[in-house]
This record gives C-alpha cells, sequence and structure tokens, in this order.
C-alpha cells in the first residue's frame, strides 16, 4: 500500500535541488565569477606547451648559449675590470638572457590563457575580484578540512605524486647503464643527455597532467551543475520575477481588453453603418474618402459584445441592416481598424450606397 505523502514530505521534497538551473542563474553565476573551472589544465598545459617548445627550440638555444659563453670567456674576460665596462657586459648578458628565453615565456603565457579560455571563455568580473574575509576565518578553513572536495583535491594530489614518482622512477632505471658511463663522457655529451632526459620527463609528466586535468575539469562541471541546481519553487519563484505574477499579468490584460472595449464602443457612433447577423454578429462600418480608399471596420463583435454594439448604434441613430452572409464574413475576415478587402469590396459598396440613399445622401460622407 503506498504511503500518502504528509505536509512535511512534501515540505522536504520541495526543498531538493532537483532542477537543472536556469539560463537566468547560469547568467548570474557567471557575473559574479562563479564558472566550471580547472586550475591545473592551465599549469599542466603550460609544462607540455614549454617541454615541447624546448625540444624543437633546443638547437638553437643550445647555439646561443655557447656564444654567450664563447663572448664571456674570449672576450669580457680580457676586457679591463671597470665599473661602466661591468655595468655594460651585465647589461647585454641580461638583455641577451631574455631574448633567448622570450619565445619560451610568450609560448607559456599563451597556452595559459588558452587553456583558461577554453574553460570559461571571456570572462571579467569585478565580483570575482572583492575581498572575501570570510575565507580569513580559522573555523571555516578547519571545517572545509572535513568536507568531500577537500578529500577528493587530497586524493588527486596523491595519485598525481604516485603517477609522477612512477614515470620518473621508469625513466631513470631504463638509464641506469648510461648513468654508470657518464663519467667518461665529455662536458658537452653529458650536458646533452641530461637535457634530453630531462625534456622527455617533462613531456611525459606534462601528458600525464594533462589528462588528469582533464578529468578534473569533468569533476568540476559535475560539481559546478550540482551546486547550481534549483528547487522546483526557486524555479517557479524566478519565472514569477521574470515574467510576472500570472494573477496580476491576467489582471492587465483584462484592463487592456476593457480599454480596448471602451476605445472600440467609442467609434461606433462615427460608423455609417451597423451591418448585424442579426443577433450573433454585428460589424460597424465606416467610410471617409479623404482618410482612407475603402470603407474600414471600425468595430465588431459577437453575442454580447454585438448587442452593445447594436444597442449604442441605435442610441445614436446609426443605421443598422441585416446581412448575414457578409455580417459573419467581415467578421471573420476583417480586423478593427482594416479596410475592407477587395472580395467583399462590392457588398459593402451596395450597402453604403443604401444607407446614403436613405440619408439622402448623394455619394461620399
Amino acid at each position: 500500500m503506498r504511503r500518502m505523502l504528509l505536509p512535511l514530505d512534501l515540505q522536504l521534497f520541495a526543498g531538493e535541488k532537483t532542477e537543472k538551473a536556469t539560463p537566468k542563474k547560469r547568467r548570474d553565476a557567471r557575473r559574479k565569477g562563479q564558472v566550471a573551472k580547472s586550475g591545473e589544465l592551465p599549469s599542466a598545459a603550460v609544462l607540455l606547451g614549454t617541454a615541447v617548445l624546448l625540444f624543437l627550440y633546443a638547437s638553437v638555444m643550445r647555439e646561443k648559449i655557447e656564444q654567450l659563453f664563447l663572448v664571456s670567456f674570449y672576450d669580457y674576460m680580457l676586457m679591463e675590470l671597470t665599473f661602466e665596462n661591468i655595468s655594460v657586459v651585465f647589461s647585454q648578458l641580461i638583455s641577451q638572457g631574455l631574448i633567448l628565453m622570450a619565445p619560451i615565456f610568450l609560448a607559456a603565457i599563451i597556452v595559459a590563457v588558452a587553456a583558461t579560455y577554453a574553460q570559461i571563455g571571456f570572462l571579467l568580473s569585478a565580483e570575482a575580484m572583492k575581498p572575501n574575509f570570510s575565507k580569513l576565518n580559522p573555523i571555516k578553513g578547519i571545517a572545509n578540512l572535513f568536507k568531500l572536495r577537500s578529500l577528493v583535491e587530497l586524493l588527486k594530489s596523491v595519485l598525481k605524486l604516485t603517477i609522477i614518482g612512477v614515470v620518473v622512477y621508469n625513466a631513470i632505471w631504463g638509464e641506469k647503464e648510461q648513468f654508470m658511463q657518464m663519467g667518461n663522457w665529455d662536458l658537452a655529451h653529458t650536458f646533452s643527455y641530461t637535457a634530453r632526459i630531462i625534456l622527455s620527463l617533462g613531456v611525459q609528466i606534462g601528458v600525464i597532467l594533462c589528462i588528469l586535468a582533464l578529468f578534473d575539469y569533468a569533476y568540476q562541471r559535475y560539481e559546478y551543475e550540482k551546486n547550481l541546481r534549483m528547487t522546483k519553487q526557486e524555479v517557479k519563484q524566478e519565472y514569477k520575477n521574470m515574467e510576472g505574477d500570472p494573477l496580476i499579468k491576467s489582471r492587465i490584460r483584462e484592463k487592456q481588453r476593457k480599454m480596448a472595449m471602451q476605445r472600440m464602443m467609442q467609434e461606433v457612433p462615427k460608423a455609417d453603418v451597423v451591418i448585424t447577423n442579426p443577433t450573433h454578429f454585428a460589424v460597424a462600418i465606416k467610410y471617409d474618402a479623404e482618410q482612407s480608399d475603402a470603407p474600414v471596420v471600425v468595430a465588431k463583435g459577437m453575442d454580447y459584445v454585438a448587442l452593445k454594439i447594436r444597442e449604442i448604434a441605435e442610441a445614436n441613430g446609426v443605421i443598422q441592416m441585416e446581412n448575414k452572409p457578409l455580417a459573419r464574413a467581415l467578421y471573420n475576415e476583417v480586423e478593427i481598424g482594416q479596410t475592407i478587402p477587395a472580395e467583399l469590396f462590392q457588398a459593402v459598396a451596395e450597402v453604403l450606397a443604401y444607407v446614403y440613399k436613405l440619408k439622402g445622401k448623394t455619394g461620399t460622407k
């Protein structure tokens, strides 16, 4: 037997965040700087990008470094030791070193910006830059240590260290024979071999960190979506705030209908004729050659509205003519303020001619 939901059960169910976030809530969260992103993805991408660039840039860097050493030992060492000479030498070495490292720095910046943009797009949030002093609360900080998110971060750190440690161990253990022979190598060969091992490890670690960062980004998106979820009541309240209370909107529409009805009824006394069904439809027509080329429907209605149109027409001496097919066609095909269509023009013209004849007119009003 199914258990009936008690009021407390309904309140608990209504308070559960089971609904996806609305576009408005997403926009508000983004405006506050709350987006799904992984802080590890840019750093991992920078490591991988710079390691790959160093592989490609290694020969050029080697030549530039050799030139710096040659100039230093063959030229700068023979210069007279003065304050001016030392200043010139150091400024030249620093500028040449910066030029040598500039491609690496530039690549790191581009990769970091690209990795961040790929996650959140272009975002400038003044809200996120405001200082949050609640983060300095030590009690809250201690409480955060025991949350699930802190445990996940700890497991991620342990997993990264374990994987990187295994990769480094395998790389070094695989080269143990080469390490035993390094004492017999010249300095250039030792330097080249060591650089190759380091760069190889950098690329491998970079790839591993990028893969882990992608998983972290997926987890951050999951957490972000879960935190953005809304209760049914929140969705309803947001809809009311955006669209307005349905009761108030219905009252506004009712008031607008009444105002439109009043404006329409004010045009009935100005009409030339009211064509009736005779009881179900009433259509008031006015023709002014100076304002339009064809007669215009100034009012129309059905049942109660038709009765009111006939009453106003009778009170103001507007002629009423019964023509069931024409009244129904005008009501269905012509809106208020529109001119008579070509297919009904002949029938309406005959009615107006008869009305003008009754009023003793000769053609135009």
